[in-house]
């Protein structure tokens, strides 16, 4: 572990007590705002909207448990992932909610979406249609008339206006959000990263689950200390990870501890999530459309070209990376057609790849011996 200041270890903790006590700070934001909450089901959902009409976006995650609680409302073949996410809701665990939206995903993530929707009360849900083919010339004006009609159904629902200013306010304080932790993986491109991939995965979780001004304040509290930061554990072997959806703190701390650090990944609990700004130019909600049209996509949406294998191994050679772990949730059909495709980029790089199918609610012991195996051929190539 890293040999760190009180005031490092404090910010780390926060970001780790954020995300497992994420009900009671939603709880506890909603009796000191007199907010409402609402919870999103992908990372295409323009939060900064949601955000304007001083509502607190929050995302919906699994706890990585068994859910058979699921099997009367979503197909036993549908990803652990999505059928985690509904478990959650089915079983209260997202009870302070008061609406629920979702921005045109996988098919996946929509039944649990859909599901959530017919079986689990809330006062308000609604589905964005985002377009699917993010490289068409009408993708972001066809995005900037859908958040029209989003806003508006937003303040109907409110009984209020959404006014140029508070989506101004919004924007900015996301768009430092995403600044701040784009500076703080920018450190770890350096011989002795500052910090681990479980810290990473900590800090961007976090961020998915609290008013993002919080946010703000604990990640510049980190960035003063951090570059000063020394570490007692060596680096070991250079790992991204990349694929499906991964929340899975076990899954990062246990490769961890094979002698390896995760130096960058390419999730949309990680890089994908904060990665590009919104740039305004004038027409707040066209500027809002492109960031979400432009972002790093997901394989959902990368067609016909394939335009995010470039990304990663951009981000691998970026970060020097010596080997990636490309992780695919058990049926995601979308992160399943991707992966040949980005194998095959990364080892033309140079860059060995270990694939691995994940089920969130399986321990993650079974992965241990294909790591270490994997680490160890890493290791003899270095040698020569």
């Amino acid at each position: 572990m890293a040999n760190e200041t009180a005031p490092d270890k404090e910010t780390f903790e926060t970001f780790r007590n954020w995300r497992l006590n994420r009900a009671q700070y939603a709880k506890q934001w909603k009796q000191q705002s007199g907010g409402k909450i609402i919870g999103y089901f992908c990372t295409y959902v323009p939060e900064e909207l949601i955000y304007a009409a001083g509502i607190l976006p929050v995302r919906i995650l699994g706890s990585h448990e068994t859910q058979n609680v699921t099997e009367p409302h979503i197909f036993a073949m549908f990803c652990p992932f999505c059928r985690d996410c509904l478990a959650q809701g089915l079983q209260g665990h997202f009870d302070y909610l008061d609406g629920i939206t979702i921005s045109q995903s996988c098919l996946h993530i929509r039944q649990a979406y859909t599901s959530w929707q017919k079986h689990i009360p809330v006062d308000y849900s609604y589905y964005l249609p985002m377009p699917h083919h993010v490289q068409s010339p009408h993708a972001a004006p066809f995005l900037t008339k859908e958040l029209e009609v989003f806003k508006a159904s937003l303040e109907k629902w409110l009984g209020k206006k959404i006014d140029d200013q508070a989506i101004d306010d919004a924007v900015e304080v996301y768009n430092r959000n995403r600044q701040l932790m784009w500076q703080v993986y920018e450190l770890r491109k350096g011989d002795c990263p500052p910090m681990i991939g479980e810290e990473a995965m900590e800090m961007v979780l976090s961020s998915q689950m609290v008013d993002k001004r919080d946010h703000n304040d604990a990640l510049e509290t980190l960035l003063s200390r951090l570059s000063q930061r020394q570490t007692q554990r060596p680096t070991g072997t250079r790992l991204m990870i990349l694929g499906s959806e991964n929340d899975d703190i076990e899954f990062i701390r246990m490769v961890e501890s094979c002698g390896a650090t995760f130096v960058v990944d390419d999730h949309c609990t990680g890089t994908r999530y904060f990665w590009n700004d919104v740039e305004t130019d004038g027409d707040r909600l066209a500027s809002i459309a492109n960031r979400y049209v432009k972002r790093v996509p997901c394989p959902t949406k990368d067609w016909p070209e394939r335009t995010r294998v470039a990304h990663v191994i951009d981000l691998a050679k970026a970060y020097d990376v010596q080997g990636a772990i490309v992780v695919q949730q058990k049926f995601c059909d979308p992160h399943e057609l991707d992966i040949p495709a980005v194998t095959k980029a990364l080892n033309d790089a140079g860059i060995k790849t270990l694939f691995l199918e994940f089920d969130v609610t399986v321990p993650i012991g079974q992965f241990k011996v294909r790591v270490e195996a994997f680490l160890e051929m890493l290791q003899e190539d270095d040698l020569f």
